[in-house]
């Protein structure tokens, strides 16, 4: 057996800084750290965190008035953060700044008069923060048939935006129905779908096809890790969307040649060697690292938190 190593896959820029802010709140604060959503959509991070005294919120009810509270990596809406100030909580704004660029173009947009169509996933963390830039102007749509239903006056002002974490072939299927449906419709001068996942992407596309079998390291909830095993599957490969090595199954390996193995921008490298490792112990794979794009993106730690470190110590440690 053969394994091919995706490279680039796992951790970008954006989880690597809310992970390291989460890690130097907590060396700053200690526990209990409060974490509004979880930090990244991966099941192993999560649990570390965890079991470190972190405590993740759905409602910000459960954070004690003036305590320390981290904003996850998909970002909030204004109103969490009206909230946040109400109750005097010490918010540390561990966005990636990719999502935050989509937050500004949505104030843009609205304050300029356009009914905005965002294109993501309804019920996933970024596009709740995103529709809370300006909800009384956005509209969500998923699908090219989603496209078709939209009933919108004659002569609307249209821009449209897009969640990070998409497919890039999905989000250009109902760009496509948008741009025909809406001829007038504008758009942001930069694409916001984020360069990891379209990095991502772009070597499963490349490497795929030499693989009888694609392991895709990466939760369920994980948008672009989900968009991963999708785009594998439908070069044919056998993909498989697994947190960790212990939901593999032997049958995935019956007569499997070559493994194509890639992770999604919220899963840890760890999680990826322990899959190497068993199929080296179980088949003598031999390992294949293939470089299909070169990334070398950093963000800085949230001011607010470089602001209460010891001067030296405020960087993001990148590749972590």
């Amino acid at each position: 057996m053969k394994i091919i190593l995706a490279n680039p896959r796992g951790f970008c820029a954006g989880v690597n800084m809310a992970i390291e802010s989460l890690e130097r709140a907590l060396e700053f604060f200690g526990a209990p750290l409060y974490v509004y959503h979880e930090i990244v959509h991966n099941k192993y991070v999560v649990e570390r965190f965890l079991r470190r005294g972190t405590i993740f919120v759905e409602s910000l009810e459960e954070v004690p008035a003036g305590a320390p509270l981290l904003y996850s990596a998909h970002g909030v809406s204004p109103q969490i953060r009206e909230q946040a100030r109400k109750r005097n909580l010490r918010a540390i704004d561990a966005t990636c700044p990719l999502v935050t660029k989509v937050h500004l173009e949505a104030v843009k947009y609205a304050k300029e008069g356009y009914t905005i169509i965002l294109i993501g996933h309804e019920g996933h963390d970024e596009v709740i923060g995103t529709m809370g830039e300006a909800p009384e102007r956005m509209v969500l749509v998923e699908t090219a048939e989603d496209v078709e239903r939209l009933e919108l006056p004659e002569n609307t002002k249209l821009a449209y935006l897009t969640q990070t974490t998409l497919s890039v072939d999905d989000a250009n299927q109902v760009i496509t129905a948008l741009r025909k449906r809406f001829p007038q419709i504008t758009n942001p001068p930069k694409d916001d779908i984020c360069y990891a996942t379209q990095n991502r992407q772009e070597a499963v596309r490349e490497l795929a096809k030499r693989a009888d079998v694609v392991l895709v390291l990466g939760s369920q909830n994980s948008s672009n890790s989900k968009r991963l095993a999708e785009i594998a599957n439908a070069l044919g490969p056998h993909a498989h969307l697994i947190d960790g090595v212990a939901e593999t199954k032997p049958e995935w390996f019956e007569d499997a040649e070559t493994v194509l193995i890639t992770a999604g921008a919220s899963a840890p490298e760890d999680v990826v060697q322990e899959c190497v490792e068993y199929l080296q112990s179980r088949y003598g794979a031999t390992i294949q690292e293939e470089i299909v794009r070169e990334e070398n993106v950093h963000f800085p730690l949230p001011k607010s938190l470089r602001e209460l470190l010891p001067a030296g110590t405020a960087s993001s440690r990148v590749g972590s």
